[in-house]
């Protein structure tokens, strides 16, 4: 990076740390946020500090959250029978724009995965069955990916859940194999969550 100052450097260094930006396209914001009034450049800094600092996971289902408890597990308004298990935030967001689904949510951060060193243990899944056992939970809706770990996270919590009374269910596959839930446009989401089926272990 000849040419740029220091700070122009460290600039386009962090940037490349988030996903999906490679130099070229850290180099263009680090450039436009130079272009920018300088009050508008200190506001995207501050509202990036502003997050990191204040969002935390809650403490029921571990989605993003400025409060100890989300406003999805604290509202009077969901269906508090029914929980459905994602895999990321960005999941949770897709069935939300669907606007059908009014049940509760518990957001792993992840799936099963030996490869990458990823474990149960790594996605609260005890946190998950405690919270199912405890709030009386009658149906888990298994929403995670439609790929190998996805199908192994399912089925491992299916497990975990076989000796209760819950109906551990999994969205249909109207979604691609490999594909993910989060990038899924609403009506494919809609079919996938009306056509769920119930997971049956031999």
């Amino acid at each position: 990076m000849r040419g740029y100052t220091p700070s122009i450097k460290r600039v386009i260094e962090n940037l490349q740390k988030l996903p999906g930006i490679g130099i070229k396209t850290a180099e263009r914001l680090a450039i436009s946020m130079l272009r920018k009034r300088k009050r508008d450049s200190l506001e995207i800094a501050q509202s990036i500090i502003d997050m990191v600092e204040r969002v935390k996971y809650c403490s029921l289902c571990r989605n993003f959250s400025e409060e100890e408890i989300c406003h999805i597990c604290s509202s009077p308004l969901r269906e508090r029978k029914t929980l459905c298990v994602v895999e990321q935030p960005e999941d949770f967001f897709a069935i939300e724009k669907v606007g059908e689904y009014r049940g509760l949510y518990f957001i792993l951060h992840g799936s099963i995965s030996p490869i990458e060193g990823i474990g149960a243990e790594d996605l609260g899944i005890d946190l998950l069955v405690r919270r199912v056992k405890k709030e009386g939970i009658e149906e888990v809706i298994i929403a995670t990916d439609p790929d190998v770990s996805g199908e192994a996270t399912a089925i491992y919590i299916a497990r975990l859940l076989q000796d209760t009374d819950v109906v551990v269910s999994r969205i249909a596959l109207g979604i691609p194999a490999g594909g993910h839930i989060g990038y899924t446009d609403e009506i494919t989401m809609l079919k996938a969550l009306e056509g769920r089926r119930r997971i049956i272990l031999e």
